[in-house]
């Protein structure tokens, strides 16, 4: 049985991809690694073939042109065969202890029959240059270790954003609600935060700082003057999102 499904979207990414794969690798036969290659012009794909044949047992790789970074993550959400999915941008990487902590929580969850919907974990701003590391984390808005739901939750802070890098979503949820993220978009990782969440009935948070976000390269979707001068892409995803739902007739 694979407990979590990890998504590495691949793009012309060969100079990180090995740091993010051998972080998740730690995790053994208890996961599985789905490489996406979304149409990268380097050797991506050689590598990601390599390890595929190294880890026949825990890692896929898959080749497909280039759509971007939602249509990657697409193409990873209809590979996995996890109980829980979990995407990791091929720059970024997993904390090895915090990995060991959530396969363990997963483990007795399973056991006791007692599957949540969403998964939260910490995340850190692994940014360029600076010593002291930024980490996101929940302790003051959401109880730990038990399984919870939305009625427990407590008031966020500004800066304390629920992200893409801090949530794990049981992978038969995400079918269900048939995510499905736009082609050639950035920031669509929003969207991949925000759109399940109404249909998530059951969360859990561990207090561990698992995603590691590398942040300050200069070629990064989140660069600032790559921000600007994508911002009809950043009004778009905030409008589908908004539309998405009428909050009038959500409930909870």
């Amino acid at each position: 049985m694979k407990y979590i499904s990890f998504a590495i979207p691949c793009y012309n990414s060969q100079e990180y991809m090995d740091k993010a794969i051998e972080s998740i690798l730690k995790g053994g036969e208890d996961v599985e690694i789905i490489i996406v290659n979304d149409g990268s012009k380097d050797r991506t794909s050689e590598i990601a073939h390599q390890y595929e044949e190294k880890y026949p047992t825990i890692i896929k790789a898959v080749d497909k042109e280039n759509g971007g970074h939602g249509d990657a993550v697409n193409t990873g959400l209809k590979h996995a065969t996890g109980l829980y999915f979990k995407v990791v941008d091929s720059d970024d990487w997993v904390d090895e202890s915090s990995l060991m902590k959530i396969l363990e929580t997963l483990h007795k969850l399973v056991d006791e029959d007692k599957m949540v919907d969403m998964l939260i974990s910490n995340y850190v701003y692994e940014k360029v240059g600076v010593k002291h590391k930024r980490v996101i984390h929940y302790q003051n808005v959401i109880p730990q270790e038990k399984i919870i739901t939305w009625k427990d939750l407590g008031k966020f802070q500004i800066g304390q954003y629920i992200l893409m890098h801090s949530v794990m979503y049981r992978t038969e949820l995400l079918r269900r609600c048939k995510l499905e993220l736009p082609k050639h978009t950035f920031y669509v990782d929003n969207i991949y935060v925000y759109y399940p969440l109404p249909h998530v009935k059951t969360l859990y948070y561990l207090n561990v700082n698992f995603y590691r976000y590398f942040i300050g390269r200069d070629g990064q979707s989140v660069n600032e003057q790559n921000m600007i001068k994508r911002i009809d892409q950043q009004l778009f995803v905030n409008k589908t999102m908004i539309d998405m739902y009428d909050m009038d007739k959500i409930q909870n």
